[in-house]
Order: C-alpha cells, then structure tokens, then sequence
C-alpha cells in the first residue's frame, strides 16, 4: 500500500511513519519542505521516499500526488502552534486551509481515489461549558483562536468535497497529544525541557509558567497514530471522530507531575508571555463514536508518556552539554 503523508518531518509525522512501517505492508512517501528540520526523521531516511514540495504550493501538491499515487493519505502539515495564530492569523489560514484545498484539488486532478485523513482539533470546540463534557462530536464548535477556525474550515472543506466530489476523507478531531519529540512550544515538552534543563545547570531553578487553569484531554503521540491509522482502516468516507483519552488533566497536575518525576526544587514565575488573549478552559472529550467504529482505545499511560517526554529532553540536553565540552 502506498502512503502519502504530509507534514512528514513533523512531531507526529515522524511516529506515523514508524507504526505504518512496523507494520509492514506500507510504502511511505513524505512531504517536506527544503527549510524542514529533519532530526525527527533521520533514522527513518533509508526506508521511506522524500518527496519535495510545500502544501501552500497548488503545482507542488500535483507533483506529490503523481509522485506517490497514494492509496492513503494522512494530512497532517499546517501551522499548528495555537499562539502563534494570534500572531500570524492570516498565515495561519492561508497555509491551514489553502494548502488543504490544494491538496484536495491535486487528488481530483490525478483521477485517484486515496483514503485521505485529516487531522482535525478539538480546539475547534472551543468555549465548552462544564455541563457539556465529555465533549462527543455533537457539541457545538465556538472556535476561540484563529487556528481554531482554521481547523473548523478545514473540517467542513472535508465534509464539503466529500459530499460534493465524493472525496474519501475521513475527520479526526484530535484532542491534545504529547510525547518524545513534541516540539518545545507545547505545554508538557516545554515544561519536560525546563526540568531537564535545570536538572543540567543549563537553566535557574525557575519554571516559567503560563495558565495552570486550563484543562486537557492528552493522549500519547504513539496512541494517536494507531488512530489515525485505524480511521482509514475502518472509519466511515465523509464521518467525523473524536480521538481521546477521555480523561483530562489541568495543566497544574502536568506541571506536579513532570516535577514529582525529578528531585528538583524549584520556583513557578507566571510569565505574562505565555498568556492568550482567549483560552479555551476545559476539552475533556469522549472517543466512544471512534472506538465503536474502529475498536481503537489508548494503551500508553500518561505518567509514562511524561516520562518519556523526560527522558527525551534529557538525552537531548546531555548530547547538547557534551557537545559544548
């Protein structure tokens, strides 16, 4: 089976890589930029095929699409940093939704017919009232973020071409996911590489912190890409499906948690940088129309996924120090 997958030297690009080779029936094809970072990925290179190319590009996605000619397609390349929405909202629409479009109008031009993923949010839920949790598919969307809006059209342009065109696209409104090699922006790998950096002399005592209120449904990376995988194998063309824990933590216990996972002592500074304009205050989701469709349920606890965020840093920082010598 071949499987085209964008947004390939990504966090979560790099794990769905790893599960669709182990297991064994998959020709990975993945997308990437020239500028793209590649440490994600280096120890996959000699088993997968790079295909160059940039999702805002409509002439680069037919390239990739003929390139590959993908029975399945995970869609995975945006802009994905909630913050840096508030910044660059125009960008962010521009490469969320275009590059989707593109990529949807390059399949259509090819004349195949690939399974397509598309990595949807829960951040497009946005204000959730307490009463309404466990969030299940049919909660409104309130969308409280440019990015957030971003994903709610790139939901309904899902829904759009299937129903228009007969696109097999299949939805997952992925609630937050974490582990090895979450880029250091995210909350849990943020506060993973502060306590390693500070455990290596390479910071003060001082964890910098910004809304500790705010609840969250995560769920491990490796976890996440079983999803994924299974959406295609099993989910139904043009459905949408929450992927969850169906638990949710505040980011108060992460941050207790990371620490009790060290011996440090330690100061927690609030820092006004780290706040958003809006914050969305709780997703805490239900994964029981996923699970009946596809069987598919988390195995990975979350004190071990912290853990492993851990370890990640701290094998990270010591190369780092060493390398300093």
């Amino acid at each position: 089976m071949r499987v085209l997958i964008t947004g390939f030297t990504g966090f979560v690009g790099s794990h769905l890589a790893e599960h669709l080779l182990e297991r064994g029936d998959c020709e990975i094809f993945g997308l990437y930029r020239w500028r793209s970072r590649m440490e994600n990925i280096e120890h996959l290179l000699d088993r997968v095929t790079l295909v160059e190319g940039d999702i805002a590009d409509a002439a680069a996605m037919v390239g990739a699409v003929e390139a590959s000619r993908p029975d399945w397609i995970f869609h995975l390349a945006a802009q994905s940093f909630v913050p840096t929405s508030w910044t660059s909202p125009g960008e962010t629409l521009d490469v969320n939704v275009q590059g989707q479009v593109n990529l949807f109008e390059a399949v259509r031009r090819s004349g195949l017919t690939p399974r397509i993923q598309i990595a949807c949010s829960s951040e497009e839920y946005g204000l959730v009232h307490p009463e309404e949790t466990p969030i299940t598919e049919d909660n409104p969307l309130r969308p409280l973020s440019p990015y957030a809006v971003s994903k709610v059209t790139q939901d309904m342009l899902a829904y759009q071409y299937h129903a228009s065109y007969g696109v097999d696209a299949v939805r997952t409104r992925g609630f937050n996911h974490t582990g090895p090699r979450r880029g250091h922006v995210f909350v849990c790998s943020n506060f993973a590489r502060q306590v390693a950096s500070i455990e290596a002399g390479l910071q003060d005592a001082v964890i910098r912190v910004g809304n500790l209120q705010a609840r969250r449904d995560f769920t491990d990376v490796r976890d996440m890409v079983r999803a994924y995988a299974a959406a295609l194998e099993h989910g139904a063309a043009g459905e949408v499906y929450n992927v969850c824990s169906g638990g949710s933590h505040s980011i108060q216990e992460i941050l207790d948690l990371l620490l009790s996972l060290s011996n440090l002592d330690v100061k927690i500074e609030a820092d006004p940088e780290r706040m958003r304009p809006s914050d969305v205050p709780i997703l805490e989701g239900s994964a029981e129309r996923f699970h009946l469709a596809t069987g598919w349920q988390p195995r990975i606890e979350f004190r071990q996924t912290l853990q492993d965020l851990l370890d990640y840093w701290r094998d990270r920082l010591a190369h780092r120090s060493l390398a300093s010598l």
